[in-house]
């Protein structure tokens, strides 16, 4: 289904109705999901369905032919795509993050002439700007910058329409999100083809050797430094948590309904480690349901977090400048504590659903052992235990969390201009709504 520009602004009483255009891809993707998955194939095909889908540019301006959903359907999306396939799921929601990134980090000139630019193109937008990653080196030159360097991590590698990487300035130590096009032969990618989950989201390493940058491709500052960035700006950080969070619950949400619909299609056949069958009974062994029901409880108090966090965030964004660094932390704190739920619910529900088939979810045939493999993989990102340090310096000492988009292995980056036509520290770079 492609969803036109005129499709995707206002018509009378309502929108597209992005969820249902979602619900429909995810049926599509859930018909051969075990197939697509044990191949580990580059997800071209898959890229093709969100583009004509319109899921792409979901969140663009309906004035540069977007969809204009707001973040509540954006999270939906993620999570509806995500159940039907994690990795996927991870690919939309990074996407989303990184194509919604100038609002928060460039100026609103730059912000929309690249989101125009993106919209138009129905780029798919892939990279990561990680604080823990080994950043790479942006130099002046006489007509913008040269790009140098290794990433060790990013999505979307060899499939992404743009790249944004973060970058230190020569001399400064800035960091800063950089929009690269990987058609320059000077970008040379390379697969995470040995990754045990999460492999069809691209993920993998990517060489930059001299990639010349323009000067407007430089979206805005990176800096940790709270009197640089605006309040709105860092709500960078809790806009990825919620992916992050997304995915977790979409990749839980489904195993448990596939759990539910294999116990019904075995009706039987004799419960896990249970003595003996439940003749007419098959779904009330006291086992089944007291596993099931402690998971269906861990996820639902994951959602219910993850809901409130998403409102928070929404009405953050909806304060633009005016919101202040108390409300942004409060929000920020919020996000992790969901991305956190999220995190353990994933962990804990791939392991123990299993439990309730018993043996028979061993067979590759079901490709129930996907739903671990993404879960651990995605979580192995963003470690539990940063985010819950961050909740307990913020609940017992009031200390607002930092501006790392993922754990942060690195201190405070020294100040300084960057360059002539590049952020400064001096003249903070400010979103917009």
């Amino acid at each position: 289904m492609t969803v036109t520009a005129d499709e995707a602004t206002y018509a009378g009483a309502g929108r597209v109705d992005w969820l249902h255009i979602a619900r429909e891809l995810a049926d599509d993707l859930s018909t051969d999901a075990v197939e697509r998955e044990q191949a580990g194939k580059a997800p071209f095909d898959e890229i093709a369905r969100l583009r004509e889908s319109g899921l792409l540019t979901l969140l663009a301006p309906p004035g540069h032919g977007g969809g204009g959903a707001d973040w509540h359907t954006a999270y939906a999306v993620v999570r509806t795509v995500a159940r039907a396939d994690g990795a996927i799921g991870h690919l939309l929601g990074h996407h989303y993050f990184l194509s919604f990134g100038p609002r928060f980090l460039a100026d609103p000139a730059r912000a929309s002439r690249v989101e125009e630019e993106s919209t138009q193109g129905q780029w798919c937008w892939g990279g990561g700007i990680a604080s823990h990653e080994s950043p790479l080196v942006l130099t002046p030159t006489a007509n913008g910058y040269l790009l140098n360097g290794h990433q060790m991590h990013a999505t979307g590698v060899g499939i992404a329409d743009r790249l944004v990487v973060r970058a230190t300035g020569y001399g400064t130590g800035e960091p800063l999100a950089v929009l690269v096009d990987p058609t320059h032969p000077g970008v040379v990618s390379a697969g995470g083809e040995d990754a045990f989950g999460q492999r069809l989201a691209a993920g993998g390493t990517v060489e930059f050797d001299s990639v010349p940058v323009a000067a407007d491709d430089v979206l805005g500052t990176l800096s940790p430094d709270e009197s640089v960035l605006s309040p709105f700006a860092s709500l960078a950080v809790p806009t990825a948590r919620l992916v992050s969070a997304q995915v977790c619950l979409g990749i839980a949400e489904e195993l448990l309904s596939e759990v539910h619909e294999h116990k019904r299609a075995v009706r039987s056949l004799r419960q896990p480690f249970s003595p003996q069958p439940w003749p007419g009974r098959p779904l009330q062994d006291p086992y089944t349901l007291t596993v099931y029901g402690e998971l269906a409880v861990v996820a639902r108090a994951a959602s219910a977090l993850a809901d409130q966090a998403v409102d928070a965030l929404s009405r953050g964004l909806a304060r633009g400048e005016d919101l202040d660094d108390d409300e942004c932390a409060e929000i920020a704190v919020l996000a992790s504590a969901a991305e956190a739920a999220a995190s353990l619910a994933a962990q804990r529900i791939t392991s123990r659903a299993l439990d309730v088939i018993g043996v028979d979810a061993a067979s590759t045939r079901h490709g129930f052992d996907r739903f671990w493999r993404n879960a651990r993989t995605h979580t192995l990102r963003e470690p539990v235990a940063h985010r819950l340090r961050e909740i307990g310096d913020y609940f017992l000492n009031g200390a607002h969390p930092p501006f790392t988009v993922a754990e942060s292995l690195s201190g405070s980056q020294p100040s300084g201009h960057f360059g002539p036509e590049g952020p400064s520290h001096h003249q903070p770079v400010r979103g917009s709504v």
